[in-house]
């Protein structure tokens, strides 16, 4: 199997696995606002356009998502202080606990699946492990330019 095969088979399983947690978990947050709050809280205070190329979705996408999250109180906007003209979007208290309990209701999704599973737990285990250590290597890792993109 190639390298290529292999990133091809992580990815989409991976993509899949959220898929059908986000759609099978019970809670009242829309995943898309889920993903943006996670988003926030990965980044940390972000530009809107931070986050709409963060998300490969639109700045006007984005700023409809952040508008209807500050309207719940899950977000705030602050000046930027790099620029008085731009703002910053971070967690609010409440979107931190709305966030954990999105993730929460995906996960109680997933036990029953992951306790019928007939395989060794430690092989679970180390299957996250590895999973965790590739997100690691994600944040130095050199990023080539999209295809047709060269100069």
């Amino acid at each position: 199997m190639s390298t290529d095969d292999l990133a091809d088979d992580l990815l989409r399983s991976a993509a899949r696995l959220s898929r059908w947690a986000s759609r099978h978990a019970a809670h009242d947050l829309p995943w898309a606002q889920a993903r943006v709050l996670s988003l926030v809280e990965e980044l940390g205070p972000a530009r809107i356009t931070t986050l709409a190329a963060a998300d490969d979705t639109s700045q006007p996408t984005m700023t409809t998502q952040v508008q209807r999250l500050e309207a719940e109180g899950f977000v705030t906007r602050s000046s930027d202080p790099a620029d008085a003209r731009a703002s910053l979007v971070e967690l609010t208290p409440s979107g931190t606990a709305a966030l954990a309990a999105a993730r929460r209701a995906r996960a109680r999704t997933l036990e029953p699946v992951l306790t019928g599973l007939d395989a060794d737990p430690a092989r679970v285990r180390a299957a996250v492990d590895l999973l965790v250590e590739l997100v690691e290597a994600t944040r130095t890792a050199a990023v080539p330019e999209p295809a047709g993109t060269a100069s």
